[in-house]
């Protein structure tokens, strides 16, 4: 090939880059603008079939080295040129889209968050507790069977300390001590405070607790409970019924009733289960009180001496304890009937909670 056919390539690549930039002037969308790239660029555009001549061998390797160069600089030229074009397309775009908001709209406000129903029932539950002197402790999820049973005067023969009836074992090896479980009560850390601490004092427990439970509308595999215990020189049953009746009256309103039937709790004697007049028919009988007019609320008691004597605490000390589930008031309180709703997450369920 002869030189001056070398110099005819060169000014056919001229033309190329003269002829895109006027394209390219034109080119008012992005689409555009890819289509010049591919049509100049691409596998089978314009530029490429001048690099095909540096393979067919009709050039000299100084022709090669001339061409090559030429081709190499007029490439990043086109390249340069297009990706110009598409910023000063994509800025002129973003400028209209900011001139046609409208800013007397109004703004997108972001959804603020809320505690969930079973938190606002636990913090409503303490602070009313918290208002006659109670303190507040919490506790380990994982537990010892020390702490969980023994402690409470539950025996090893006792049908809740079998797998396969009331606890989560993490770690069942009846010769190695402690076992260890996920608790089924919060009363441990009950055990655990009056191990570290001498009467009197007040305490509320609040926590998860777990039980391999068969999920329904009024059973989940895990809950949330709240104890109470209070120990101190002269209390007796009728300050426990004092207390819980302060505490049903500030949940429920001035007029709600308690009544305590017998029942027994291996950790308290005597023991109560307390119901609660019914807050729908007010006590009349009605379909969620099954025409009782009662409803079972909580269990209580005067705590067994044999706790006492489990934490290292002298013969003569007086105490009683309570417990409630977060999610039977809470079912009650907000009118609930399924305890499932509270923990699938539904939002549309959720957000009637402020």
């Amino acid at each position: 090939m002869e030189p001056l056919e070398i110099g005819r390539i060169e000014q056919e690549l001229e033309k190329l880059l003269s002829d895109t930039a006027q394209a390219l002037s034109k080119a008012d969308q992005p689409v555009a603008v890819e289509e010049i790239r591919v049509k100049t660029l691409g596998r089978r555009g314009g530029l490429n079939q001048f690099f095909n001549l540096l393979g067919q061998g009709v050039l000299t390797a100084e022709e090669k080295g001339r061409l090559g160069q030429k081709l190499n600089a007029v490439k990043q030229k086109l390249e340069q040129a297009i990706q110009e074009r598409q910023k000063k397309l994509d800025k002129t775009a973003g400028a209209r889209a900011s001139v046609s908001e409208d800013p007397t709209l109004p703004g997108i406000l972001p959804q603020g968050g809320r505690l969930h129903p079973i938190s606002q029932t636990i913090l409503e539950i303490l602070t009313i507790f918290q208002e006659i002197g109670f303190s507040v402790v919490e506790g380990f999820e994982g537990e010892t069977e020390f702490h969980n049973f023994d402690a409470l005067n539950i025996p090893p023969e006792h049908p809740s300390r079998t797998e396969s009836f009331d606890t989560f074992y993490l770690a069942k090896e009846r010769d190695a001590e402690p076992s260890r479980l996920l608790r089924s009560h919060t009363s441990p850390m009950q055990i655990r405070f009056m191990q570290g601490r001498q009467p009197p004092f007040r305490i509320v427990v609040p926590g998860r607790v777990f039980r391999p439970d068969a999920v329904d509308a009024s059973h989940c595999f895990q809950f949330h409970q709240i104890e109470g215990l209070a120990v101190a020189p002269g209390l007796t049953f009728g300050d426990l019924k004092g207390v819980l009746t302060v505490w049903a009256r500030g949940m429920f309103g001035s007029q709600t009733r308690l009544r305590f039937r017998p029942h027994y709790f291996p950790f308290t004697e005597p023991s109560a289960e307390v119901d609660l007049a019914c807050i729908f028919c007010a006590g009349k009988g009605c379909r969620v009180c099954g025409q009782k007019g009662w409803l079972e609320i909580l269990g209580c008691g005067t705590v067994h001496p044999a706790v006492f004597k489990a934490v290292g605490y002298p013969v003569g000390t007086i105490g009683f304890a309570f417990g409630m589930g977060v999610e039977r008031i809470a079912m009650l309180k907000f009118g609930i009937e399924d305890i499932r709703l509270f923990f699938e997450n539904d939002l549309r369920f959720l957000q009637q909670f402020p």
